[in-house]
C-alpha cells in the first residue's frame, strides 16, 4: 500500500482532470451536450435499456435523464419503442443517426487528444490507458456503495470526480 501523501497527490491530480474534460466538451458540438453524449456512450457500449437502467448507469436522477433522453430523441439519434415486458416502460436504442453523432464524437476527442499529447510515445499512452482503467476497475460500477471493512460501514462514491462519462472515455 502506498503512503497517505501519495493518495493525497492522486486526489489533486484527480481533481485537476476536470481540466481534460473541460477541453473535450469545448470541441464538442453545441448540439450534443455532455448528459447528450453520455447517453449516446452508454448505448452504444451496453445496448438497449431501460430509462431506469440507463439512469443508473448515469448516476443521476430519472428527470436529469429523461431530459437527455428527451434531447437526443428529437435529433433522431435515440429510438424508443415499447418494452414488451412492460408496455408502461420504453426501451432506448441507439439509432444509425445516433451511432454517426457518436462517430463524430470520437473523432474529434481522439484529434484533440492526439494534438495535445504529440509529445507522447505509443507506450506512454498505452501505460496511461492501463493505468486509468486499472483505477476505474478499482471503484467497480459507478452506483454509491458502502465501503467494505470501513469503520462504521461509511458511504463512499466512487465517481466522486465522475460527472458523465465523455466519449473519449468509453472504452
Amino acid at each position: 500500500m502506498a503512503e497517505q501523501g501519495l493518495y493525497e497527490e492522486l486526489a489533486r491530480q484527480l481533481s485537476a482532470i476536470g481540466a481534460v474534460k473541460r477541453g473535450l466538451a469545448r470541441i464538442m458540438p453545441a448540439e450534443c451536450p455532455s448528459g447528450s453524449a453520455a447517453v449516446l456512450t452508454l448505448l452504444d457500449r451496453y445496448g438497449d435499456m431501460r430509462m431506469s437502467r440507463l439512469a443508473e448507469l448515469l448516476s443521476v436522477d430519472m428527470s436529469v435523464t429523461s431530459r437527455h433522453v428527451a434531447h437526443a430523441a428529437a435529433r433522431g439519434w435515440i429510438e424508443r419503442s415499447p418494452d414488451p415486458a412492460d408496455k408502461r416502460s420504453r426501451i432506448l436504442r441507439l439509432s444509425a443517426a445516433g451511432r454517426e453523432q457518436l462517430d463524430e464524437l470520437s473523432r474529434r476527442a481522439s484529434r484533440l487528444l492526439a494534438t495535445r499529447l504529440d509529445d507522447w510515445t505509443d507506450d506512454e499512452v498505452g501505460q496511461l490507458i492501463r493505468l486509468m482503467t486499472r483505477l476505474r476497475d478499482s471503484f467497480g460500477d459507478c452506483r454509491v456503495r458502502v465501503a467494505e471493512g470501513a469503520e462504521g460501514a461509511e458511504s463512499v462514491r466512487p465517481d466522486l470526480f465522475q460527472t458523465t462519462r465523455t466519449p473519449a472515455e468509453a472504452s
